[in-house]
């Protein structure tokens, strides 16, 4: 039985850049408790929300769908029960076990029960978390982990939402979550999932280019605004991030395209938004990547679902 609530509106593994764009391609009625708040003291002010007080332990599964509205979180807690992590539309942030990590709408994150986690979005995203009770989640990991949603368990999430408050009668939630169950243990690991800071200084740098990827700053101008040398900026940011402030903000650049497309802004928009010079400039970025043109690449989500 699938039990249900909804209502309104937070250092995974070194990227594999290669790997990223191989995983890539694989494609409350009742009103939250707000509290604004500055996690990690980073500066910035975010806003705390909580689940729906209705919210029933899974049995197998509780379906979740929120509103998450731009900084805002879940701060950090944990459950008696595993989680499935994922956004129909936009980007989430997850921090679990001292790592973080954004991911797109091609990507879940698996939280096995007893992890504490912190859940959030820096632009909005609207959320489908799935409590899931430990005995049916039996053969998948025991550790944190990046999935691919196949367009399957995608829409497979959505009807589980969409069906939350019918009565069922002739089985069918039933069978929905069983399937969702059958889909979660098929679903590819990534070592995929754009990697997110946590001390102060990369914070500010990386929500300003996540927020503004067109923003012309290269690493001598953020150095200087961030009061340390280039040196120990690109020092520090590779030591925590894994990778390069070049190759970082190129995944950034990446993924908010991805989030623009899907939300039906054109390509010429896009380009302009991501600090592209003109439209065949970020045409050819996208095909280098993602192995298409963006239309090709949308085309194919949409026919895919």
């Amino acid at each position: 039985m699938l039990a249900s609530c909804s209502g309104q509106a937070a250092d995974w593994q070194p990227l594999d850049f290669d790997r990223y764009q191989s995983d890539m391609r694989l494609s409350f009625d009742a009103l939250p408790i707000s509290v604004e708040y500055t996690p990690i003291g980073d500066g910035m002010s975010w806003t705390a929300i909580s689940a729906p007080p209705d919210a029933l332990p899974p049995r197998p599964i509780t379906m979740r769908a929120q509103s998450i509205p731009p900084r805002h979180e879940f701060p950090e807690h944990a459950h008696d029960w595993h989680q499935v992590v994922y956004a129909v539309d936009g980007m989430l942030m997850a921090i679990a076990e001292n790592r973080s990590f954004v991911i797109s709408p091609e990507q879940a994150v698996w939280l096995p029960s007893g992890i504490r986690h912190r859940v959030g979005s820096l632009l909005g995203a609207e959320f489908r978390s799935l409590w899931i009770s430990v005995d049916s989640g039996r053969g998948l990991p025991m550790a944190p982990t990046v999935l691919a949603v196949s367009p399957l368990l995608k829409q497979l999430i959505v009807e589980a939402a969409a069906i939350e408050a019918r009565k069922d009668s002739d089985g069918y939630t039933d069978r929905v979550t069983t399937l969702i169950l059958d889909q979660l243990a098929r679903a590819p690991a990534l070592t995929a999932g754009l990697p997110w800071p946590r001390s102060e200084r990369l914070l500010r740098l990386c929500e300003t280019l996540y927020v503004d990827p067109a923003d012309e700053r290269g690493l001598d101008d953020w150095a200087k605004a961030l009061g340390t040398s280039s040196r120990t900026l690109t020092r520090q940011f590779e030591a925590e991030m894994g990778l390069s402030l070049r190759s970082w903000r190129r995944q950034v650049r990446l993924l908010r395209s991805i989030e623009l497309l899907r939300r039906g802004t054109g390509i010429t928009e896009t380009a302009l938004q991501l600090g592209y010079g003109s439209a065949s400039a970020f045409i050819f970025a996208f095909r280098t990547e993602m192995g298409s043109s963006p239309h090709a690449y949308i085309r194919k989500s949409d026919t895919s679902q």
